[in-house]
């Protein structure tokens, strides 16, 4: 199957890496890019091994993507790294994958301070072991002060919820007498969710093949341009990120209007 809504192979195909990411800095590239990492399973299965490896090395494909991702000049990345919906997989899944953070955040940390790197988190903490929410909170502290690239992970986190968490907060605002109703305006709405600090994504990438959003970021994605592989999580490079980036620089981004045309 093709890149779905993505690259189409040009005379860029013969560059060198090194050219191409030289070549970014022309054009606009994307401060915020939002990542489905979606196929971790599916890879370890093509390989006749447990899931759980799959999981592994994925994680390690954070670490690879993170570094070319601030070589490119992004931004911000949030990575949808567990969904809400993620507890209805098998208990030892789960369980694996809370222990994932600890193991790959306490060893990633000292590269994220030499690259400039901050650790940001959008989810809910109830619910989620502690030794979990300890790596995460770790992470934050440690990097709060790097003022380059974010490197944002949503877990525990589910778009629906965070919007009915948002509304619930203004609601009792409104009831307060702090806020009134005609008052509520989209920047209010997104002043309240969990993405408050960051600009919305620029561009959106989902691996694996499938093209949903899976109730992640419904409401900042409103605008954002997608781009889809059927490349699995642990095989997305360097260059697959350079691809979407560059497919990025070509779309006329209209924003509803007539610009460019």
């Amino acid at each position: 199957m093709l890149d779905k809504l993505g690259w189409k192979k040009s005379e860029k195909a013969i560059q060198s890496i090194d050219e191409r990411v030289a070549s970014l800095s022309q054009q606009d590239v994307p401060n915020h890019i939002a990542i489905i990492m979606d196929g971790n399973g599916r890879w370890a299965n093509k390989r006749a091994l447990p899931r759980f490896l799959g999981h592994r090395e994925g994680m390690q494909n954070i670490r690879r993507i993170t570094r070319a991702a601030n070589r490119m000049g992004v931004g911000a990345i949030t990575l949808y790294a567990f969904s809400t919906e993620n507890w209805k997989r098998p208990s030892k899944e789960v369980e694996f994958l809370m222990r994932l953070p600890e193991e790959f955040l306490n060893s990633f940390i000292p590269e994220l301070m030499d690259l400039n790197i901050r650790v940001e988190m959008i989810g809910e903490m109830d619910g989620v072991p502690e030794y979990t929410s300890r790596a995460i909170q770790h992470a934050m502290k440690e990097t709060k002060n790097n003022t380059g690239m974010i490197l944002n992970f949503a877990f525990n986190y589910g778009s629906r919820r965070e919007i009915v968490l948002a509304m619930q907060r203004l609601a009792q605002l409104v009831k307060q007498g702090d806020l009134q109703p005609e008052e509520i305006t989209e920047e209010v709405i997104s002043d309240y969710l969990m993405t408050s600090k960051l600009p919305e994504p620029d561009l959106l990438i989902r691996t694996s093949g499938e093209i949903r959003l899976s109730n992640f970021l419904l409401w900042q994605l409103a605008y954002t341009e997608f781009w889809f592989t059927d490349v699995h999580w642990p095989e997305f490079t360097d260059e697959k990120l350079l691809d979407a980036i560059e497919d990025f620089q070509n779309r006329n981004r209209r924003y509803g209007g007539l610009k460019g045309e």
